[in-house]
């Protein structure tokens, strides 16, 4: 199953442009985006293929750390991660009543 996994380090200096580049650059062949320009913690959102929430964090969790150390960036501590699967998505559109859809101009 795949899950979407977001993370963010946090640390004692400003975060710049041109790493936040580099972290979406290293992060882009797992789906990947990056944030945290500007401010003391940066971040990414990938895709990864695991069975659990929890696996998926393990592999996330790699995935970003090789990711901050290509992009030049601090190994700071991870103080937040957020999963999110496919399945889990599959519960929230069957939550939608019938009948309600975009040509009916709602949601």
């Amino acid at each position: 199953m795949k899950w979407t996994v977001a993370l963010q380090a946090e640390g004692d200096r400003e975060i710049r442009l041109e790493e936040v580049v580099e972290l979406a650059d290293a992060v882009a062949a797992h789906g990947g985006v990056a944030s945290g320009m500007g401010t003391h913690s940066y971040g990414a959102q990938i895709v990864v293929e695991a069975e659990t929430s929890d696996e998926a964090v393990e592999i996330a969790i790699e995935v970003f750390a090789a990711a901050a150390d290509r992009a030049g960036l601090p190994a700071w501590p991870i103080v937040n991660v957020e999963t999110d699967g496919d399945e889990e998505a599959m519960d929230w559109y069957e939550e939608i009543p019938d009948g309600i859809g975009l040509e009916d101009g709602q949601l």
